[in-house]
């Protein structure tokens, strides 16, 4: 007797909902809703953690569908199907004319399938499967994987980013081309910017990817950012910690990012990660780069990697708000916190009533430093009066760097020195661009939907 549930995931009103109309998961269903509409598809399994109100279907289309149990008037079984799923694998060529790239793998699902028998998602990453998943890459390079951890990117901390780091000097050491760094995008930026103060001088190219859409989706961008990303690591002559994804929102190519300058700025788009306070260091597309700047570190095989990993987590980054009250920052000190990233309004501004703060916190030895919540511009304290009096306290600007940037550099500079003059001249000391003497003219540019400059701009350019 079959102990399979054929509503497997469904609970509530949901599970109710199906039972009473006699399908089950895997059905192939032709459902409507109280509006009329006809919806054509596959009935999926769900997560016992997800909620307990809605039926979702696989379209054709291959994108899904959830339908509020409540609205469901009718279903029609024209079918049944139940999934089966393996990643395919196949033996990944050896080439010796190619050069030789490892992917070091942290947990995120750059090329991955989700399997909807069970609702997991299943990483495909060992050589085999990533050539079977997306077989450009044996044109590219010799790939050798290696996992490192596992991890969701929001979980990633002091003792993830020092293995990391020390994986990649490994590697380096033991001949590779470049390395690539599959990685989840919520903190991909911050990982970025801690390996490019962790791993100086690197001969070859660090490059981080990852995908903002599941490599189920017909709008997938996992497999090309992949397939970006190795040729970067394998050919590119920036030889810089950096991350490749999605340029605009279509698959035309993909953009370099300095480790340093580069942010998550939309919580779907593919085209997600921008760099701010300066402009991509190069394109990258299917025949080759398009470097955008000349400004950067080549690949030179005879340089050798400096691995520096070392991490105080006991810092933080403060965004400052209207009427934030002191007793914020004096909690803070109480709790041996060593360093504060404060992303100040405008030119780097808080309010008068946390001065006093500030001050006991500096006198107690915590490093306060100042940054820009507006992110494009510079901390500039000597303008206005209020700003000369937070100098005068102990804050220290830092220029235009990223409050996100700034925390893994606060990070890193504690665990070598609590030194306050030497803390703050390694801060204002750039190491990799996280302090630019200008921003470009042409870097600074917000579609605003409609304006006429805009449209003039998006005309010249569209294609």
């Amino acid at each position: 007797m079959s102990t399979v549930d054929p509503l497997k995931g469904y609970k509530g009103l949901a599970r109710e909902t199906l039972a009473r109309l006699g399908v089950r998961v895997w059905s192939e269903v032709e459902l409507t809703n109280d509006a009329g509409s006809v919806f054509t598809g596959v009935i999926l399994p769900r997560s016992e953690t997800f909620d307990d109100l809605h039926v979702v279907l696989k379209l054709k289309n291959g994108y899904n569908v959830g339908v509020h149990a409540s609205r469901i008037t009718g279903v029609v079984e024209t079918g049944y199907k139940e999934a089966v799923y393996k990643i395919p694998e196949k033996d990944f060529p050896a080439r010796p004319n190619l050069p030789k790239v490892t992917l070091l793998g942290t947990g995120g699902t750059i090329a991955s399938r989700l399997d909807y028998r069970t609702g997991a998602v299943i990483p495909a990453f060992s050589p085999g499967e990533l050539y079977g998943a997306v077989p450009e890459l044996a044109d590219i390079c010799n790939l050798t994987t290696k996992k490192i951890f596992g991890v969701f990117s929001e979980n990633m901390a002091m003792e993830n980013y020092v293995v990391l780091a020390r994986a990649i000097g490994d590697e380096i050491e033991a001949g590779a081309d470049g390395i690539v760094i599959g990685h989840g995008t919520d903190t991909m930026g911050h990982t970025a910017a801690i390996l490019s103060f962790m791993v100086q001088d690197t001969p070859v190219p660090i490059v981080l990817v990852g995908s903002q859409r599941s490599s189920d989706r017909p709008s997938s961008d996992a497999a090309l950012n992949l397939i970006h990303s190795v040729r970067a690591a394998a050919y590119c002559d920036i030889a810089e910690v950096m991350i490749c994804m999605f340029g605009p929102t279509s698959d035309r190519y993909g953009l370099l990012h300095r480790g340093t300058r580069c942010r998550k700025m939309h919580s779907s788009y593919r085209s997600t990660f921008r760099t701010i306070g300066d402009i991509p260091i190069a394109m990258v597309g299917r025949d080759g780069f398009t470097y955008l700047s000349r400004d950067f570190r080549k690949r030179d095989r005879s340089r050798k990697v400096q691995v520096d990993a070392v991490y105080d987590d006991r810092t933080t980054i403060l965004y400052y708000y209207p009427g934030m009250r002191p007793d914020l920052v004096d909690a803070l000190v109480e709790k041996g916190y060593r360093g504060i990233v404060i992303a100040g309004t405008g030119l780097g501004h808080i309010n008068k009533p946390l001065y006093p703060a500030i001050k006991r916190a500096v006198e107690a030895g915590v490093h306060v430093v100042m940054t820009v919540q507006t992110l494009w511009g510079f901390a500039q304290m000597y303008v206005y009066d209020t700003g000369r009096d937070l100098l005068d306290i102990g804050i220290v600007p830092l220029e235009n760097m990223l409050p996100e940037t700034a925390l893994m550099k606060l990070s890193w500079v504690l665990a070598h020195t609590d030194d306050r003059n030497e803390v703050m001249r390694m801060m204002r000391t750039p190491v990799s661009h996280e302090i630019t003497a200008r921003e470009p003219h042409n870097g600074y540019l917000i579609m605003q939907g409609g304006l006429p400059e805009t449209q003039e701009w998006i005309r010249g350019h569209w294609k």
